[in-house]
């Protein structure tokens, strides 16, 4: 089984090939540190799978995952991350993604989710499914930042993290105006005034 496992921490890296290898006698693995490093692999070579970290540095798991699509690889996609499951897990199976885990998740759980994912199923946990009920059976509950894209999604935690829009364009490779633009939106679409209500509605929200 040939996969790519893609994450900026390289002891993680370490750590996801060991688990997978315990299972997987025939593993065949390539790594990549970011978004453009997985590109290239996934250009390159023929997957049986690929993990797919979403939180890494420049070009983000959620937009490395679009740009697979995009350019027509259907090799399955399990997103990993440390970000709680009911802020990411339905924006990337919208996304083109086979399944998402938290990396807090038991060893057997990655090897469950790899496994339902070969076998051409989606993976979410229990817990998201239970979310996933509860919000279609009460879609008013859903909380405001559900409205946002997940471009502004990206730049309200960055707000909330300190970074300053020149900071935020750098790190994603935007201008400063576009990221104005953004912060205009995520301000008119949660109905707050200024970057202090924002880090503030972020924090109280989990999503910082």
């Amino acid at each position: 089984m040939k996969v790519l496992i893609a994450d900026d921490h390289a002891i993680l890296r370490k750590g996801l090939i060991e688990i997978l290898h315990e299972s997987f006698q025939s593993l065949k693995y390539f790594e990549a540190s970011n978004g453009i490093e997985a590109l290239q692999i996934t250009r390159k070579e023929s997957l049986d799978l690929i993990l797919l970290d979403i939180s890494m540095p420049g070009r983000n798991g959620l937009e490395t995952l679009k740009q697979i699509r995009a350019d027509g690889i259907q090799t399955p996609i399990l997103i990993l991350s440390v970000q709680p499951e009911d802020q990411y897990a339905i924006r990337v199976l919208k996304a083109g993604a086979s399944g998402y885990l938290n990396k807090d998740s038991a060893p057997e759980e990655l090897i469950n989710a790899v496994n339902h994912i070969l076998n051409g199923r989606k993976y979410i946990s229990q817990d998201i499914v239970d979310k996933l009920a509860q919000s279609l059976s009460h879609p008013l509950d859903q909380p405001l930042y559900s409205k946002l894209s997940d471009r502004e999604l990206q730049v309200l935690k960055f707000i909330a993290s300190g970074k300053t829009v020149s900071e935020i364009g750098r790190e994603i490779s935007l201008t400063v105006n576009t990221i104005s633009t953004y912060r205009a939106r995520i301000l008119e679409k949660l109905n707050l005034r200024n970057n202090a209500a924002l880090t503030r509605y972020a924090l109280d929200n989990g999503l910082v």
